[in-house]
């Protein structure tokens, strides 16, 4: 059975995306087949693949609620070990109409079941949000990678996320664990320095060795939809998600 990885952190602008995206593809590139689920409605990571989200016959919107079979919504990459389940601003709409419908927690966990065994990694990108879709991801997943910006309140909302971790586990994924925190957009400063040190000193083995640096190519790929190691294989963006796929690989 593949291993199910959300990465998940309710704000914004903190690398998530990007990271599931070129983590994505690094693991892939590895020789493992992977799926990568868009769960953000804002559709960035299907764009960063190079899909259109306005021309998509069907979305993960059309498997959560809808019932298309997700086998129906699984499109190819330009990596051939990578697969994409694509979303828009339609997925919007499927919080609204899960209300009053039981269960509405184990959408997307049902929806994936069935191909689950397909793939050696299945990595969600959950919103910048703790909504019910954020939920969806964390009830399907068996672990969760946190990313967490160098910056000075990158400590500052870890507790909220933790907790709707702990909820989850508690109520709905009894096996759900935290895979590792990725610390993003480090620069060679004193206050990076002191947050890679802080972080570490409060989550120790959890924090992945990986550090990944602020860097333009990371920025510029989205624009021209590749992964980065597609666009610049040698840039230090590059060797960054190659070394976390390394590091997540290695640890099982």
């Amino acid at each position: 059975m593949g291993r199910v990885i959300a990465i998940a952190n309710q704000k914004g602008g903190v690398g998530k995306t990007t990271t599931a995206v070129n983590l994505s593809a690094s693991i892939a590139a590895a020789g493992r087949r992977v799926l990568l689920i868009d769960l953000d409605p804002q559709g960035n990571a299907t764009s960063g693949l190079g899909v259109n989200k306005n021309t998509l016959a069907h979305t993960l919107y059309d498997a959560m609620v809808e019932h298309v079979p997700l086998s129906q919504v699984v499109q190819g990459t330009m990596l051939d070990s990578l697969f994409l389940v694509p979303s828009n601003r339609q997925l919007v709409g499927a919080e609204v109409e899960f209300v009053g419908i039981e269960s509405r927690e184990y959408r997307l966990r049902r929806c994936l079941e069935p191909l689950q065994n397909e793939y050696d990694y299945v990595i969600i990108d959950c919103p910048p949000s703790l909504s019910l879709l954020t939920v969806n991801g964390l009830v399907a997943a068996s672990a969760v990678m946190i990313t967490l910006q160098c910056e000075y309140y990158a400590l500052e909302g870890l507790s909220e996320l933790l907790q709707t971790i702990k909820l989850v586990r508690d109520n709905l994924n009894p096996g759900l664990r935290i895979e590792g925190v990725l610390l993003t957009m480090h620069q060679h400063t004193n206050l990076s320095r002191q947050v890679v040190e802080d972080v570490r000193s409060h989550l120790g083995e959890k924090v992945y060795e990986t550090v990944v640096p602020r860097n333009v190519t990371l920025s510029e790929a989205p624009s021209f939809g590749k992964p980065v190691i597609l666009y610049d294989a040698k840039s230090p963006g590059a060797t960054a998600y190659l070394a976390l796929a390394r590091e997540v690989i290695a640890r099982g």
